[in-house]
Formats: C-alpha cells, sequence, structure tokens
C-alpha cells in the first residue's frame, strides 16, 4: 500500500507538471499568434500591447490612457499598436478613410458594451448600435429633431434654464466671502447641461439646477456606466459575463432583480406623464418656467413613432430620450468647463473676448439685462467661434480611440497595408496634436483659427474630430454648439468670474469622457457698466 502511495503521488506530480506546462505552451502559442499572426506585426507599439489586450485593458484601468496615447504617437509615429488586432491612427487625413459615409467601416464591440438596459432589454440607439443599416434606418428618421434650423425653435428652453442657472448662482455665490462663496464650477455646469437637455427632450428640467443636487443619483450612476464601459470596452467579451449575461437579463426581465437606470425610470415617467396628457387626463405640458411647451424631442420623436409604429416603437422612444440624457449632457459639461478653464488660465483670451461681446452690447445687439442672447448674434462673432473651437481642439470630450472595424479587403493607412478584420480609430487627443493645427498644438491658442489662411482654416475645421466624422457624426453637436454659444455670453454678462485657488489645478478622469473635477471659482455679480 505505501509503494502504492508514493507511486500515485508522483503520477499525480507528474500530470500536473504535465498540464501545467501544456497550459503555459498554449499560451506562449497564443500571444506568439497575437504579436505575430494578425497581420500587422509591422506597426509599431508597446511589446505587450501587441500580444495582448490585457495591455490596454490596463491603460485604461489607469484613468488617463489618453496621454499614453498621446506619448506612443509621438515616439512612434502616426499609426501605433494599441492590442493584437488594435490600431491608433493620429493622422488627420485618415478620417475620411475610415469614417465616410459607406466606407465599409463598420463599429467595433465596444459600442454594445455601452447598452443601456431596461426592463431586462438592451435600448439600441444610433451610437450603441453596429448594424450600419439600423443607424442610417433611424438617423433618417429623426435627424430632422436635431436640425440646427428645428433647435433655433427650441431657444426659449434653453433660455429657461440659463435664466434658472445664473439666478441660483447669484443667489448661492455671487458676492459671498468664504467658503459660502466657492462654486465648484465643474459640478453646477454639469447641473446646467443635464437640466437643459431635460428641457429639450421633455419640457421639464430635471431638478439639478433648482435644486443643487444630484437628482436620484443619475449623475453617479452615470459615472458607473462611463467607467464600466471604458474598461469592458477594452475587452467586450466580458460585458457578456458581468452585466448583460443572459440570466442577469432574464431575470431583469421578470422582475426578479431591477437593473433600470436612474434615467430610464425618469423618462418613463415623462413617457406616461406625456400619453395622459395626449388623452385628455391633464393639462398641456408647460416648460419649467410655467409657460406652454414648445415641440420637444418627446413630441418629435412621438410623432415618428406614429407615422412608422413598426420601427420607432414606443421602446426605441424611450431608447432614444434615454440616449439624448446620456449622450447629451456630459459631453456639454466638460467643453464648458474646458472653455471657462482655459480662459481664466489665459487672461488676454478672456480680456479679448469679454471686449468682442461689450462691443455687441454698445452697438445694441445684445439688448437683455439678465445676459441672454440670441443664437443668430453671437454665432458667427470671429473670436467667440475661435475661442469654443479651439477648446474643443484641446479638450475635446470622448478621450479613447472611435473604433472601427477594417473591411474584409483590407485597406492601406499612413501607407501602410491594414488587413481586413483589425480594428482602426482615430482620437481627438492624438488627431488634434497633429502639425496641421500649427505652431505648438499642444497649447491652448484660440487665435490660430483668426490668423490661419482660408484653406487652413478650411483643413482645421475638416479635422476637428471632436463631434466624430462621416455618418456617425454626433447628432446632438448642434444641441452642445447651441448651448455653448448661448451660456458663455450670458455668463460673462452677469459674472465677474475667478479661480477660488489659481494655485490648484482641475483633476481628469478619462472613463471614456475625459471628466474635470475640482474646478472651483468665485463669483461677482458684474455691474452694467463694468
Amino acid at each position: 500500500m505505501f509503494l502504492d502511495q508514493i507511486v500515485a503521488d508522483r503520477l499525480s506530480q507528474q500530470l500536473f507538471w504535465y498540464l501545467a506546462g501544456v497550459i503555459a505552451s498554449l499560451c506562449i502559442v497564443r500571444l506568439a499568434v497575437n504579436r505575430y499572426g494578425t497581420g500587422i506585426n509591422h506597426i509599431p507599439g508597446p511589446v505587450f500591447a501587441s500580444c495582448t489586450n490585457l495591455w490596454r485593458f490596463f491603460v485604461v484601468w489607469g484613468r488617463r490612457p489618453e496621454l499614453e496615447h498621446i506619448r506612443l504617437h509621438e515616439k512612434y509615429g502616426p499609426l501605433v499598436r494599441l492590442g493584437p488586432r488594435v490600431l491608433s491612427v493620429s493622422d488627420p487625413a485618415a478620417i475620411p478613410v475610415i469614417y465616410a459615409l459607406h466606407s465599409g467601416f463598420v463599429k467595433s464591440g465596444f459600442y454594445p458594451v455601452q447598452q443601456t438596459i431596461a426592463k431586462g432589454r438592451r435600448l439600441y440607439t444610433m451610437f450603441s448600435t453596429t448594424d450600419e443599416k439600423f443607424h442610417a434606418k433611424l438617423r433618417r428618421a429623426v435627424s430632422n429633431a436635431y436640425a440646427m434650423s428645428t433647435l433655433v425653435q427650441f431657444e426659449p428652453l434653453v433660455d429657461s434654464t440659463i435664466l434658472a442657472f445664473l439666478e441660483q448662482l447669484e443667489k448661492r455665490f455671487a458676492d459671498k466671502p468664504g467658503p459660502d462663496g466657492i462654486c465648484d464650477f465643474s459640478r453646477w455646469l454639469q447641473f446646467y447641461a443635464f437640466d437643459v437637455i431635460g428641457e429639450l427632450t421633455y419640457s421639464k428640467r430635471l431638478g439639478f439646477v433648482d435644486r443643487g443636487v444630484d437628482i436620484d443619483g443619475i449623475i453617479g450612476n452615470l459615472e458607473w456606466l462611463l467607467n464600466y464601459a471604458a474598461i469592458v470596452g477594452q475587452i467586450p467579451i466580458l460585458d457578456r459575463v458581468f452585466l448583460k449575461n443572459p440570466l442577469r437579463l432574464f431575470a431583469s426581465r421578470i422582475g426578479l432583480i431591477s437593473s433600470n437606470t436612474p434615467v430610464a425610470t425618469f423618462a418613463r415617467n415623462r413617457i406616461a406623464d406625456r400619453q395622459d396628457v395626449e388623452q385628455g387626463q391633464e393639462k398641456p405640458a408647460s416648460t419649467s418656467d410655467g409657460k406652454r411647451a414648445r415641440k420637444d424631442f418627446l413630441s418629435r420623436f412621438t410623432e415618428a413613432h406614429h407615422k412608422d409604429p413598426q420601427f420607432i416603437t414606443q421602446e426605441r422612444v424611450l431608447a432614444l430620450t434615454v440616449a439624448n440624457m446620456f449622450a447629451g449632457s456630459d459631453t456639454t459639461a466638460i467643453s464648458l468647463r474646458a472653455i471657462f478653464y482655459y480662459l481664466l488660465k489665459s487672461p488676454d483670451d478672456m480680456e479679448s473676448l469679454k471686449r468682442e461681446l461689450w462691443a455687441q452690447r454698445e452697438n445694441g445687439t445684445f439688448t437683455d439685462l439678465s445676459g441672454l442672447v440670441n443664437w443668430n448674434d453671437v454665432r458667427d462673432l470671429p473670436y467667440l467661434s475661435a475661442v469654443i473651437k479651439e477648446t474643443l481642439r484641446c479638450h475635446p470630450a470622448a478621450g479613447l480611440t472611435l473604433e472601427r472595424i477594417v473591411p474584409r479587403q483590407g485597406i492601406t493607412i499612413c501607407g501602410q497595408f491594414i488587413p481586413g478584420g483589425t480594428i482602426v480609430g482615430c482620437s481627438a487627443w492624438t488627431v488634434h496634436r497633429d502639425a496641421l493645427f500649427g505652431a505648438h498644438p499642444e497649447q491652448f491658442r484660440p487665435k490660430r483659427w483668426l490668423e490661419a489662411s482660408p484653406e487652413q482654416k478650411r483643413q482645421m475645421e475638416n479635422s476637428l474630430f471632436t463631434f466624430g466624422a462621416g455618418s456617425h457624426t454626433c447628432i446632438g453637436k448642434n444641441i452642445s454648439l447651441l448651448e455653448m454659444y448661448k451660456l458663455v455670453p450670458a455668463l460673462l454678462a452677469r459674472f465677474e468670474i475667478e479661480f477660488a485657488d489659481a494655485s490648484k489645478p482641475w483633476k481628469l478622469h478619462n472613463a471614456w469622457f475625459v471628466k474635470q473635477s475640482e474646478f472651483r471659482v468665485r463669483l461677482r455679480r458684474r455691474k452694467q457698466d463694468d
């Protein structure tokens, strides 16, 4: 028996080491295939990145991947390998190749990770779908609602939130000494952006500005989702294990667990309210300031539903309104924070912008004493436009590559052949560092847009990648621009703004969107003759 036990133990040890050797050999073979067998081993990049997607997983986990991407492109050039089948492209000339209409490139698995779940079902939107035909059909169905000619009709809704925002800032912070006068501008600008998109979508603010708190944890939930999507999106199969596994979705569908987000719950309630109005059970909807509501996004999506109920189902109306809230709040807030932060860091640019705005007031263009301005009066102001464009260039909201899959026949990019199936993408953070934008592209300098020749300015504008490009250009781009062009003059007309502590920079956190925090200011009520 003793000898039998010894033999058994030795056989077990040998079997263990044999299996360990087999597993190790398979792992080495897999890593070697990843590095050398995908047809892109001629593209430079970190060795670990060429072997496994774990490299980009942990880089994104570090929350400042845009800095690493900038460093790699400075080291290796316009093409950098970020994974076994993943490339980053920083050459602006690649944008029309990758993102052009009918280019054959489709979205990668990164995007479905960001699909919102409501009652156990995925909400498919233009942003989160990888189906090009579905995307094109849905965009055609609702694109008119996002046209600038339509959005101008929404101006009173934007004005309503701007006035509420200015009043809350004045009441809570203006001219107050000590800690009571310190405004967390990063937080309050997000409150503004959320409530504007609420007005535009439902003719009803969510209450962020009026109450000064994160209503129902909506902002916190969105931050969690972005943190999750940014990391898990680097290895999308993990999403089917964690958040969207069949068992969890089924349990949510039958009511055992809740996977609804606060935004989805809010949207369902607003849609239910609107249906009651249509059935004559309530008075017509009104805006937050008590005035009769204009046609908001929900009204327009509902009209699309009535025209084509088979495609624009009630669930799709919900998805569209939820997408509005998610996509239209954080990105605009990020841009607004960056505008004011850069202006406070660049006093000369702040003064140049003020001179342009005050000139409009003196010649009678700006007449509203509250500080409100009309879109048509500001849309073509040269310095304001230069400040906004330069901000969008220096601090684009999205901080990762917009991934696409190379079509089967392959493509030549930056003089290199890239085989089909490879994931390629541009990031605004690297594209905007190109020499095309002039000297010192790493610096905030609005005058580059005024000094450029007409041809260079056209190229710069065509290469501005903040809102994406081609058929997948952010459909809410005009909403964001409308908000920025109206709020910046209104805030500067109402307040003198300064850092609460100029020695403390803001903090950045890249969870798909490069969000800023700890941007604190003091506000002084501006006199009319200032």
